[in-house]
């Protein structure tokens, strides 16, 4: 009799771990399959589309390798005082962007900003390791124009990665990080800590490994309400005990409206005298 019970009830407890394992399965194949559309959102342009902003700016098409054009602004103001490199976050493109780099032409910098490749105007196959190279290039393109000492990296979120990169492989004047993570495995880790995401993601950007192999001055705002990339994220970044990193915290500051806290208008005017 007690065998007779036992026998549904260990079918019942296999057809559920069954169905358990199935799902697990099929979201950790969605995160392998669908991590590009996850991580990136951007928006395409027409080629012919006209940009406008209230700066001076030149568009440029950068051919960066056979099959890749890296569509970017690069503001001119007079005398200017440095050049800001700027590395934007995931989602929009530069007729969005370059409107947030207009803040930076503000206080007498030239700026140059590049879409990344499948973003606005630009072309190519999308990788980590494109990404670098892009950004590699726009760098040199810089300094053929500029002294390195006077170029500034800044990235934003997603870009914070790539800028923190290009400044551990060259000598710029100092990085600006805004809402910068320890590594997308990290913030992923922290979204899906049932998976093992360091097997499953193609894309790494491993900031804190190259954040120790940086010379230059590196300046951090993160805010505390950060609900994209968590403030302990980037918080690790800070217990890396480097000692040439400035680590800004925003109270009550989130993902997107950093601009908006006084703390970080007065910190940035240290920054960029």
């Amino acid at each position: 009799m007690l065998n007779t019970l036992q026998n549904p009830l260990k079918q019942k407890l296999k057809k559920g771990v069954l169905f358990l394992l199935s799902i697990y399965i099929m979201v950790g194949s969605l995160l392998y399959f669908l991590q590009e559309k996850m991580l990136f959102f951007p928006t395409v342009l027409e080629q012919d589309y006209v940009f406008e902003f209230s700066k001076p700016f030149e568009e440029l098409f950068l051919k960066t390798e056979e099959d890749a054009v890296i569509n970017a602004i690069h503001f001119k103001v007079e005398n200017p005082k440095g050049v800001i490199l700027y590395f934007h976050g995931n989602a929009g493109d530069l007729s969005r962007w370059g409107l947030i780099a207009e803040y930076f032409v503000e206080k007498q910098y030239d700026v140059l900003i590049m879409d990344y490749r499948t973003y606005g105007k630009s072309t190519g196959k999308l990788s980590e390791d494109a990404l670098y190279k892009d950004a590699q290039y726009c760098y040199d393109y810089l300094k053929e124009r500029y002294k390195e000492n006077e170029i500034t990296l800044y990235g934003r979120s997603l870009g914070t990665g790539i800028a923190t990169y290009l400044a551990s492989k060259n000598k710029p004047n100092q990085l600006i990080l805004e809402t910068p993570y320890y590594s997308i495995t990290d913030v992923a880790q922290s979204r899906f800590p049932m998976f093992p995401v360091e097997k499953l993601l193609k894309y790494k950007f491993p900031t804190h490994q190259y954040i120790q192999q940086v010379s230059c001055p590196i300046t951090i705002f993160q805010g505390t309400d950060d609900g994209v990339v968590p403030y302990a994220s980037a918080e690790k970044l800070l217990k890396l005990n480097i000692e040439n990193l400035n680590f800004i915290t925003i109270e009550g500051g989130g993902h997107n409206n950093l601009i908006e806290f006084e703390d970080y208008h007065s910190k940035v005017k240290k920054i960029l005298l």
